[in-house]
């Protein structure tokens, strides 16, 4: 609750993990790359006493990125909360089949959709899963949330991009085996008529360059 600063040793994945953890705390991130993309880490391992050196000194530019959050409700009952830096996913399981579901934006109908499932993404992680989908590349200073459909059977069924301050519901139809996944961190097992609720977090992510 008193840092003022986190350096984060490791990769992306590690990136993720940290920053839904001190986010609420209005903690600075640093990241030094130990793995192989280095989106979120950007930093060297061979520079980084020089680098952090600098930073500690105040030499640095300040980045802040949205983040998402998420609930599952089942009926009238909340069974999860949870935070996503990238991205929550609703994907079929095991069994392979079509999940359908179907989708809402701040209350209005936008589309029923059967497919392999449907990401929600930040703009940090519209170039994740989201772009390996077909979704936009979303400038991380950007306010707005994307709609990417896994592999979905109706061709009008397209990405979409809408504004942060949304509030997106999903309802699940039919779960065959479905998840909802977030940041692929965790996941949570979904039923029929299960809702998965995303919106923008009121905290924010603080990345130090």
């Amino acid at each position: 609750r008193s840092a003022e600063l986190a350096i984060v040793i490791g990769g992306d994945g590690t990136m993720l993990n940290i920053a839904r953890t001190f986010a609420p705390y209005n903690v600075a991130l640093v990241g030094i790359n130990q793995g192989r993309l280095g989106f979120l880490t950007d930093l060297s391992m061979d520079t980084m006493f020089e680098t952090i050196g600098s930073i500690l000194d105040g030499s640095f530019i300040t980045e802040s990125r949205m983040l998402l959050q998420a609930a599952v409700l089942r009926g009238e009952r909340q069974v999860l909360d949870v935070l996503a830096f990238n991205d929550v996913s609703v994907n079929k399981g095991a069994e392979g089949s079509l999940i359908e579901i179907e989708v809402h934006i701040d209350g209005q109908f936008v589309y029923n959709l059967r497919s392999d499932g449907l990401i929600v993404a930040s703009p940090t992680g519209s170039t994740a899963y989201a772009l390996s989908s077909g979704g936009p590349i979303l400038h991380p200073s950007l306010n707005v949330i994307g709609l990417v459909p896994v592999c979905p059977h109706t061709l009008s069924n397209r990405p979409i991009v809408v504004s942060s301050e949304s509030v997106i519901e999903i309802l699940i139809h039919k779960a065959a085996d479905a998840r909802a996944h977030f940041d692929s961190h965790s996941h949570y097992e979904l039923q029929e008529r299960d809702k998965v609720i995303v919106r923008r977090c009121p905290h924010a992510i603080r990345l130090l360059h």
